[in-house]
């Protein structure tokens, strides 16, 4: 995968538009980026990123994932999410990076975490299964 790829991935998800969410390759992973954008907060007085900003912004990184391993074919769609919300997302950088834990022929589960300081420590953990678009 290129850098040109990756970028081209993030620019078809109008929503990953909104949000500003930009994508790096770092040693062959696709790593999205959620740079701090005064509208991605949802409480100002902590200030703390709204939790509907750090979801979508997952949601996001698992379909590029997906769509990275298929890039010919439309993206995968949610089925089920399930998000964990671990820390308050501070008004700084977000970066998330997906796994794929099982890919069938319709289905895959997809495991993302979202981080700020340090991968170690993450704000907020995604598990979600995507219906895979059909080959022909």
């Amino acid at each position: 995968m290129t850098q040109r790829l990756a970028d081209s991935l993030v620019a078809s998800i109008p929503y990953a538009q909104t949000l500003g969410i930009e994508a790096k390759l770092t040693d062959g992973e696709l790593i999205l980026n959620l740079p701090y954008l005064k509208s991605n907060i949802g409480n100002p007085t902590l200030p703390a990123l709204h939790g509907g900003v750090i979801g979508g912004f997952m949601e996001v990184c698992a379909m590029a994932e997906l769509r990275r391993l298929s890039p010919d074919l439309p993206f995968s769609k949610p089925i089920g999410v399930n998000i964990d919300y671990l820390r308050r997302g501070k008004p700084v950088e977000t970066f998330a990076r997906a796994t794929i834990f099982k890919k069938g022929s319709r289905v895959a589960n997809v495991r993302v975490r979202a981080w700020q300081e340090s991968p170690e420590t993450p704000i907020a953990a995604l598990s979600g299964h995507f219906l895979l678009p059909e080959t022909k």
